[in-house]
């Protein structure tokens, strides 16, 4: 796929954000499209990239006659998918959201819940925001919201 998104976590992430339960649902259909989006720019990009590649290889061993323009074209729908993912990522970053792992689909709202910040999970494909899981835990430490995720208000 190339180095263009493949990240586990957002490094510039602003860390004092945090989202009510009630927030993060409603920014959910948000953060979904944006994700969407980056993962078709990213899929995008990854097929130019093997396409290119592949051309590539048949020009080196003589069985192809590379058309130079043709070549930079799709060089640059390639960047233009590359930068299309990492703005979209670099947008939701902004929102506050974590974009824990693109291809999978897997996005985390930090939230306060007895001082302490935990992370509100969400997966492509699920209907809502229904399970949580602490910094260390990640993704196979999830588990489902309980009662202490009922509050929608913020406490100060």
């Amino acid at each position: 796929m190339g180095a263009c998104c493949a990240r586990q976590d957002v490094g510039d992430q602003d860390l004092s954000k945090t989202f009510t339960l009630g927030e993060a649902q409603t920014l959910l259909p948000v953060v979904e499209a944006l994700l969407r989006k980056a993962r078709e720019a990213q899929a995008t990009a990854a097929e130019l990239e093997y396409e290119m590649q592949l051309s590539h290889r048949i020009f080196v061993s003589g069985g192809l006659h590379v058309e130079v323009s043709v070549a930079a074209r799709r060089r640059a729908e390639r960047d233009k998918a590359v930068q299309t993912a990492k703005d979209t990522l670099a947008e939701i970053d902004s929102i506050g959201v974590q974009v824990k792992d693109l291809e999978e689909g897997l996005l985390d709202f930090p939230y306060v819940m007895d001082g302490r910040t935990v992370l509100l999970c969400w997966k492509l494909g699920e209907p809502a925001i229904t399970h949580w899981h602490t910094e260390e835990e990640g993704f196979a430490g999830r588990k489902p919201l309980d009662s202490r995720f009922g509050k929608t208000e913020r406490l100060n």
